[in-house]
């Protein structure tokens, strides 16, 4: 489906308009494509700090072309920062010092990384420092432009070689969508990772189970973890059996037909897992429901369904998989949240709450796991759907434009920040919840 305002805007008459109403004018957002470099140009890189003079070798091992020279003339795809260094408030000029002079240098659809120290790791003038950092990462991010994005990566000592597939994701059109967020590396239980000879493949060996794989964002998903190299096992209900075995046969995967709500839902999952493929590596609980109603009008049968689906099901499989460990040491658990989880939504309680509590299922868990399992979540905005697509003109308008992209997102890009988790050299990024909506400008 394709956004026509911004096909418009790229018209002789869009530009014109453009530029004399000061009407959005959203990039072209440059996507992954299997086979690409992570980043095609030079990222620069600079800073005070424990990662400084390691930056250019972590880059290295992921085959980014990196400098720690500012040269005239030169133009960057990507600027990494380490302020984990930075111990006080008046340290912050570092930031100005390093990235004023180059912001014009950045090409079309640049990525911009500050790694910082987690604040609650630190104390005194060090932690106010360091919690600065989210500020000016997330304004930054709504100055950028130009299909840019500028992320903060807070990460704790002795974490320093976990940065890879972080790296790997936030410098890469992989998160395209993804932008002003914070994420937070060895924060949780202390967990080794594993070590990734193929960044084209790193889920080569591993099986992947994902609901509601039948289409939209779980059809991607299903396809990208393909891509990464996993056997997917796809789960719908059976109503939509055909779709799902469809895109399963495409992917090469197997499939499951049944009610995540059913009493022996669980169970059946797990035995299925445990016969076929013994064991899973990868459970992303993407399925769910939108029973949209004003809370005035609503009736407990339609408010209570929404929970069943989007919240109780995941909690339920998840507890039943780990409880007959069937989910392989250095596994992921991937919940699917939404922005209507953190900021709310007209005509949305139970939706939103449902939403909210899947957060609250990576904050129960993040530190309970062991054997090196993690949990996180992605929570996307808007994402240019069957169902968005059906939306009125204006609303779906707003909720497109409303963000620093002045666009919406696409299934893909719920599925590479999926894919980025569940990359078996993410074990220390354990506990998040990244927002894959184009830096929404309004709300939390």
């Amino acid at each position: 489906m394709s956004d026509k305002y911004q096909s418009f805007t790229q018209s002789t008459i869009g530009k014109f308009l453009v530029k004399n109403l000061g009407l959005p004018s959203p990039t072209k957002l440059e996507r992954y494509a299997a086979g690409d470099p992570l980043v095609k140009g030079t990222v620069l890189v600079g800073g005070r700090g424990r990662l400084a003079e390691s930056l250019a070798g972590l880059l290295g091992e992921l085959g980014i072309e990196s400098t720690d020279t500012r040269t005239d003339g030169a133009t960057y795809k990507g600027l990494v920062f380490d302020a984990s260094g930075l111990t006080s408030i008046d340290q912050l000029v570092a930031l100005q010092e390093f990235f004023t002079p180059v912001l014009r240098s950045l090409e079309s659809c640049p990525r911009v990384v500050v790694i910082g120290t987690p604040p609650t790791l630190v104390e005194g003038r060090e932690r106010v420092a360091q919690r600065a950092l989210e500020g000016f990462t997330r304004s930054l991010g709504k100055e950028i432009g130009r299909g840019g994005t500028v992320q903060l990566v807070y990460v704790a000592e002795g974490y320093e070689q976990s940065l890879l597939s972080t790296l790997g994701f936030l410098l890469s059109p992989k998160s395209a969508y993804v932008s002003g967020q914070v994420v937070r590396i060895g924060t949780h239980r202390e967990q080794q990772a594993e070590t990734v000879t193929d960044w084209t493949a790193p889920l080569a060996g591993k099986v992947a189970l994902v609901t509601g794989a039948s289409r939209g964002i779980g059809e991607q998903i299903a396809r990208v973890l393909h891509r990464d190299g996993a056997t997917v096992v796809g789960l719908d209900v059976p109503q939509a059996a055909d779709e799902l075995q469809k895109v399963m046969k495409e992917v090469d995967g197997d499939w499951l037909t049944l009610d995540i709500t059913a009493k022996d839902a669980p169970q059946r999952i797990a035995q299925h897992l445990k016969e076929k493929h013994g064991g899973v590596d990868v459970v992303v609980h993407n399925a769910g429901v939108t029973l949209d109603k004003k809370l005035a009008n609503q009736t407990p049968e339609r408010f209570g369904k929404v929970f069943e689906i989007n919240i109780d099901a995941p909690e339920l499989i998840t507890a039943e998989l780990l409880a007959q460990q069937v989910i392989n040491p250095n596994g992921r658990i991937i919940d699917v949240s939404s922005m209507a989880g953190i900021a709310g939504n007209v005509g949305q309680t139970s939706y939103a709450a449902s939403k909210a509590g899947v957060i609250g299922h990576v904050d129960a868990l993040a530190d309970e796991l062991v054997d090196g399992i993690t949990i996180n979540a992605v929570a996307p905005g808007f994402i240019i759907t069957q169902m968005t697509a059906a939306m009125p003109f204006g609303p779906r308008e707003v909720g497109q434009r409303m963000n620093a992209m002045a666009q919406g997102g696409l299934p893909v890009d719920v599925a590479e920040a999926i894919a980025w988790y569940a990359n078996p050299a993410s074990t220390a990024v354990n506990g998040n919840v990244v927002r894959v909506c184009g830096q929404m400008m309004l709300g939390a």
